[in-house]
């Protein structure tokens, strides 16, 4: 009996170290779409810089080699960061400011309708 809680135990552990990765990867990657658009602004110029000074060395696979490399940048910075943060053991749920990503948004105001003053009892 003790051996089949402590499988189930583990496969949640498991399930639970995968769920984790999986959010940091989609979070890191987001953040990365729409908080790092400057960072993705100077990659594009030092790419095009690579292309122009590969051409002359690789003409028929410089745009290719560039772009490939800029992509793979990106896609290892994402994974290693992910990983970085699952094997600290940082879940998402204790992150404060990613409240957006498990659905505890607390809204700064409430709205006040145009016929509230006449519908609506206020308390004051």
């Amino acid at each position: 009996m003790q051996l089949a809680d402590k499988k189930n135990w583990e496969k949640n552990d498991s399930f639970g170290f995968i769920k984790n990765f999986l959010i940091w990867t989609f979070t890191l990657t987001v953040s990365l779409l729409v908080v790092g658009f400057p960072v993705g602004f100077v990659l594009v110029s030092i790419g095009v810089l690579m292309v122009i000074v590969l051409h002359s060395v690789v003409p028929a696979s410089a745009v290719l080699l560039v772009t490939g490399g800029i992509v793979a940048l990106n896609i290892l910075t994402v994974i290693v960061g992910a990983a970085i943060l699952t094997f600290k053991g940082i879940n998402p749920r204790e992150v404060s400011w990613l409240s957006w990503l498990h659905g505890d948004a607390e809204p700064s105001h409430e709205s006040v309708y145009a016929s509230c003053p006449l519908t609506c009892e206020l308390d004051k």
